[in-house]
């Protein structure tokens, strides 16, 4: 090794150049790719294309260029990335159902809302849009602070003049390290109301900005079905998310018959995808309502849904499809940005539009100072002209005998160069009567811009006045009334119905019986097994519960670790073979084990008790589950549940491993929707083991080995209080201890 290389080899631990590095690469991605300005709202890939736009004098009366050409421009000066993502980021700027105010004009195929890519960047054309043109507007004037660039050749511009709050009107979303961003796209002039009452009013709170603006407005329309409440939380704290559905409309077929047009489509949702996935649920026969889909779009939208029947109320129809397809998606809202010092924060609306005003007053501060140091340099000039024509005959006089003129023109008026210099370039015709009159007309009416600009950068109320002028001349352009400003996305209440009932009554009403084997195997055969002696059993498994049940129910079924799992009966598999494994439908670990199986009935009530010798009473109806996973009723401690028998009756009979039998009123009990319940009987070695509900009036029995029912007429010995240790069971009672075999 050198001698002259030891000084650059670095001696540090692993760890410490590891996280240094990986910070500037996380603060280099934050700062310079994912997070977009407050003032402008781009991110620096966007703002320099606008800018070589502008370089290339690509404006929208202009005639486009080939976008290659742009991207070229871009990565070679300003951007060292690959040409691939600055086309991504120019395309998107073109695509009408991406951004809410294009702020480039795309010639050639710039991609769909199908999801199909655009050309290649050598086929398509671009220039800027007039909303581009707002962004853009008195760059050339000292209106914003330049940098250079990564190669020091050229400048770039820090952030745009702005002439309008694109952070909002265009929304924005991106992806750093530790930190993301996502901001929906909203209306320009209810941004622009709102900017206006903040001048009028700074103390305005977000409440009253929400009566100008009164949501996101999407550039594929849709209708927002989300409260006013949430949006206000959204709003204040930056972070939320908002409900977004398909516009939609029903359209007679003739004979009584419909079907559902939907013509807008939730932001950021492909189209082409949405078919797909609606075919699958009808293929899938997850959506029982919908019959058919089919695309009929050209130029607009038009994607046609088929009821299944015609009895079904459309708004049911599509409350069901929302919920199972992405014709209603949740568009999240992070509003984390760079703020003015180029520091990521959180803000709210309030927040973002003062950030977005303070800039533009800082914009038209400098353009008002650029155009004063003009007006004073051209003042300055215009002061010397004046002294032609005070000493016309002395200045040609100089101008044609000295040898060096400037130096005698600048002893003898006490002038400068640049004023000298002036007069020397004059021509003789504009020595002419008419044109000192016109020099001290101009003279004056920039003598009196002078001093209202003066007046202006000496008064913030005058300055703030002349932002909000500003704003109302840019609200005529991207107004309600023209066609890029008009409000495409609606409001609406999501309306309450029951699509679950409906989907019901689709189902063919037919008796089934529902068998389940030891080793989990659950199927259904049609109508009633009278002999289950005649059922197959793969090798070495048997019968474990066999549940009669229609097709319309759902089956409930309880585990020993507590919970309960609901499914379809409908959905069960048919017993033509062996059924599939049910805990390939059900979250149900191998090592718990099924107490019962029985089909859902409403009004019902259960006696629930773990092995542990607690219990409770239940009504079913807080047994249904709606997740895979099941919902936990009985906590069973780390033992096990026991028992889930019908709560028919008003006594309770309890007999633990040690033999004793307790017979307690069901009143004992109380009602409750989970949880461990009340010790049942009281035991000083082992536990429950089985327990019977019967009515006192019909009096209590057990069935025996072989399967024959015995009265107990002397039950009522065995009567006591709960949680009391019971008496040994009678003579005769089965040496298994239950009452009924397992």
């Amino acid at each position: 090794m050198a001698a002259d290389d030891a000084g650059k080899i670095l001696d540090e631990p692993l760890s410490e150049a590891l996280s240094r590095r990986y910070l500037a690469y996380a603060l280099s991605t934050i700062t310079q790719r994912a997070l977009p300005d407050v003032r402008d709202g781009l991110k620096p890939v966007h703002r320099r294309l606008m800018y070589a736009m502008r370089l290339l004098r690509l404006d929208p009366n202009t005639s486009a260029k080939k976008s290659a050409r742009v991207v070229g421009d871009v990565i070679g000066k300003y951007h060292p990335h690959g040409d691939v993502a600055v086309y991504d980021a120019l395309v998107r700027l073109a695509q009408d159902f991406a951004q809410r105010y294009p702020l480039i004009d795309g010639q050639g195929n710039f991609g769909n809302i199908d999801g199909d890519n655009a050309a290649a960047m050598r086929y398509t054309e671009c220039r800027l849009t007039e909303a581009a043109q707002l962004l853009l507007d008195g760059i050339d004037e000292d209106a914003v602070d330049f940098r250079a660039t990564y190669d020091g050749e050229e400048e770039e511009p820090v952030v745009l003049p702005a002439g309008f709050p694109n952070l909002l009107a265009n929304g924005s979303s991106g992806i750093a390290v530790g930190m993301a961003t996502s901001i929906p796209p909203h209306n320009a002039a209810e941004l622009i109301d709102a900017c206006v009452l903040l001048l009028d009013r700074p103390e305005a709170t977000t409440v009253e900005l929400m009566d100008k603006v009164q949501g996101p407005d999407f550039p594929t329309g849709g209708v927002i079905v989300e409260s006013r409440e949430s949006l206000l939380e959204t709003y204040e704290t930056g972070r939320g998310g908002v409900r977004h559905r398909a516009a939609w409309h029903r359209e007679d077929t003739g004979r009584g018959g419909w079907q559902i047009v939907v013509t807008q489509m939730p932001y950021q949702v492909k189209k082409a995808d949405l078919v797909e996935k609606l075919a699958e649920l009808i293929e899938g026969k997850k959506a029982p309502l919908l019959g058919d889909v089919r695309d009929e779009s050209a130029e607009d939208i038009r994607l046609v849904l088929e009821p299944r029947s015609r009895t079904v109320e459309p708004e049911v129809l599509m409350e069901s499809l929302f919920k199972l397809s992405d014709l209603e998606s949740r568009f999240p809202v992070n509003m984390n940005v760079l703020d003015a010092r180029g520091a990521p924060v959180v803000m709210g609306l309030k927040q973002a539009l003062v950030a977005f005003l303070d800039h533009r007053r800082e914009v038209l501060v400098r353009r008002a100072r650029y155009r004063l140091a003009k007006i004073e340099a051209r003042l300055h000039i215009l002061d010397g002209l004046l002294i032609v024509f005070l000493n016309l005959d002395e200045v040609i006089r100089i101008v044609r005998f000295e040898d060096e003129p400037k130096a005698k023109l600048i002893e003898t008026f006490k002038i400068d160069d640049i004023q000298a210099d002036a007069i020397l370039n004059t021509r003789l015709r504009q020595l002419a009567r008419l044109e000192e009159m016109e020099l001290r007309r101009e003279h004056a009416a920039l003598s009196e811009e002078r001093d209202g600009i003066n007046a202006m950068l000496g008064s913030d109320k005058a300055q703030w006045k002349l932002v909000g002028v500003g704003l109302r001349d840019v609200r005529k352009i991207l107004g309600p009334d023209t066609t890029v400003g008009r409000r495409r996305s609606i409001f609406a209440e999501a309306p309450q119905v029951d699509t679950a009932a409906t989907a019901e009554a689709f189902i063919t009403r037919e008796p089934i019986t529902v068998i389940l084997s030891e080793r989990g195997w659950i199927r259904a055969a049609k109508g009633r097994v009278e002999d289950p002696s005649e059922l197959k059993f793969k090798e070495g498994d048997k019968l474990a519960f066999l549940t009669p049940a229609e097709t319309t129910d759902k089956l409930l079924i309880f585990a020993s670790d507590g919970r309960f799992f609901t499914l379809g009966c409908d959905k069960l598999p048919s017993a033509r073979g062996h059924g599939e494994p049910v805990r390939l439908m059900i979250e149900l670990e191998d090592k718990v084990g099924i107490v019962a199986v029985f089909p859902f009935k409403a009004g019902r009530k259960r006696f629930m008790a773990s092995k542990a010798g607690y219990g409770f009473v239940m009504p079913e109806e807080e047994a249904l589950a709606t997740r895979k996973a099941g919902k936990q009723v009985l906590n069973v401690d780390g033992g096990a549940a026991l028992i889930c028998m019908e709560a028919d009756g008003d006594q309770v009979a309890v007999v633990g491993d040690n033999g004793k039998i307790l017979i307690f009123g069901m009143d004992e009990l109380p009602e409750m929707p989970r949880g461990k319940g009340v010790k049942l009987q009281t035991y000083r070695e082992g536990a429950l083991r089985d327990a019977l509900v019967f009515k006192a009036e019909d009096g209590a029995a057990w069935i025996d080995g072989a399967g024959r029912t015995r009265a107990w007429p002397e039950w009522k010995d065995w009567i006591g209080k709960r949680a009391a240790s019971g008496k040994l069971a009678p003579k005769g009672f089965p040496t298994s201890k239950r009452f009924r075999p397992k």
